[in-house]
């Protein structure tokens, strides 16, 4: 353990799913007092309750997740499913975000790190609202993050695709050899990336060694996309 986020108070978000359980294990090794939270965040009143019941947060994990309504065009898209991504990933985000930077800012410190989708920044066919919604909050967060840099506060935004989780790559899918030539043709790396890459690039982002990126997207997509 090199102790890299040691005393550090972190709020993780849908701790249960999508990057959730891997962040956890990551960032306890690294010494930090993780609030890990599984509460649905559908409202801001949710949002205010939970960072108000958290204490002292020096870094926040936003993982916010929804479906993708893959495969959906973009004529067949239902109210519902335009909707439900806005919902559950940009709104929480901005209360989230509301909510914890009042005691960052009065202390002069603090970390966001978002868990966010390389369809923000790469045009993908039929995934239209979560691709969207996916890129408001690439928006969001340049637009934060050089609001607060000047208050020595940190918010940016792993842009991630084709990392390794088993809803998404099941091991059936996994073992054809037509995915894997489709993943060689797809991604210059040639591989999935791991969770535990992707939460060690958040645990960078989210430490000390990390004070001059302000409200960027970073691609974590092993070459599929780039900016």
């Amino acid at each position: 353990m090199s102790n890299r986020l040691s005393e550090k108070r972190v709020l993780v978000t849908q701790a249960n799913d999508f990057m959730g359980p891997v962040t956890v294990e990551v960032f306890e090794r690294e010494g930090a007092s993780i609030i890990a939270s599984t509460e649905p965040l559908n409202d801001k009143q949710s949002c205010d309750a939970l960072v108000a019941s958290s204490g002292e947060i020096d870094i926040l994990v936003a993982n916010l997740a929804s479906p993708n309504y893959s495969g959906t065009v973009v004529t067949a898209l239902t109210e519902e499913e335009w909707k439900t991504p806005f919902d559950m990933m940009v709104h929480p985000l901005h209360w989230l975000t509301q909510a914890v930077l009042p005691q960052m800012l009065e202390r002069g410190y603090g970390k966001i790190v978002v868990y966010g989708s390389a369809t923000a920044l790469r045009g993908l066919k039929t995934v239209a609202a979560y691709s969207a919604a996916r890129a408001a909050q690439v928006g969001y967060v340049q637009s934060v993050g050089v609001e607060v840099a000047p208050h020595n506060i940190q918010i940016n935004l792993i842009a991630q695709n084709y990392v390794a989780n088993p809803d998404y790559y099941p091991p059936e899918l996994m073992d054809k050899p037509s995915f894997v030539e489709s993943l060689k043709r797809q991604v210059p790396a040639g591989r999935l990336g791991t969770p535990e890459e992707d939460a060690l690039f958040a645990l960078f982002l989210a430490s000390d060694e990390s004070g001059f990126f302000c409200g960027q997207a970073f691609p974590f997509s092993g070459g599929w996309a780039q900016r």
